[in-house]
């Protein structure tokens, strides 16, 4: 295991598309729920202990090699708006095309013909960082980290927010970080004996609304 892949993987650089998506951001701002740090900080917490959570335990069950097909009908169901449901799919082929580009694999090339318009990118997620030499806690970090920095950054840009504060926001969550990654974990373990409802399904009902909302929009500055 190389833990400079993990580096690689969480990189915002990391060609896999993340850039252009708020994570809910975008329309939690024109919606007045995110207005500085206090309630970005709010608006991440609540991400990352539900979506991010759902998240963190898919990745670190695909790291697991559990089936990745299987994994992505239990994402589907976690996911009831079909606006997340696209770009979930959407960000989950860009990040095949950058982690096969990167760690060339047969599970990953597998899932790209099962999948030719795009798995769910928890699960790509989890089968990259697998791909990469990395486990399911890797894979989970990555994925709970990746549920609050996409909204902090892009907080940035849509209300001019310090980057500083956006970025103390992010560090004052990382203890609630590392217990979601132990329970995304340990439920990711538990599928082997006990199937995918073992998984987290935390629902996040402002999110999915604010999403079809977005969708909606003429002019957007993020994908979703």
């Amino acid at each position: 295991m190389s833990r400079a892949a993990l580096l690689v993987l969480a990189d915002g650089r990391f060609p896999a598309g993340g850039h252009a998506h708020s994570g809910g951001a975008e329309a939690a701002v024109k919606a007045g729920r995110i207005r500085g740090a206090a309630s970005l900080a709010d608006f991440c917490r609540g991400r990352l202990h539900t979506t991010g959570s759902v998240a963190a335990s898919l990745s670190a069950a695909a790291a697991l090699g559990i089936d990745p097909v299987t994994l992505d009908r239990a994402a589907d169901a976690r996911t009831p708006s079909p606006a997340l449901r696209v770009a979930a799919r959407k960000l989950g082929r860009q990040l095949m095309r950058a982690a096969r580009a990167t760690w060339p694999s047969a599970e990953l090339d597998a899932l790209a013909r099962e999948f030719p318009k795009g798995a769910h990118q928890p699960v790509v997620l989890g089968l990259a960082a697998r791909a990469a030499g990395l486990g399911p806690v890797d894979a989970a970090y990555c994925a709970a980290y990746e549920s609050v920095s996409g909204p902090a950054t892009a907080t940035v840009r849509l209300l001019s927010l310090d980057p500083f504060d956006a970025t103390g926001v992010l560090a004052r969550l990382a203890p609630e970080v590392d217990r979601v990654v132990d329970r995304a974990v340990e439920a990711a373990r538990r599928v082997v004996d006990e199937g995918v409802a073992a998984l987290p399904a935390g629902s996040a009902p402002l999110l999915e609304i604010g999403a079809e909302v977005h969708a909606a929009w003429p002019v957007r500055l993020f994908a979703s």
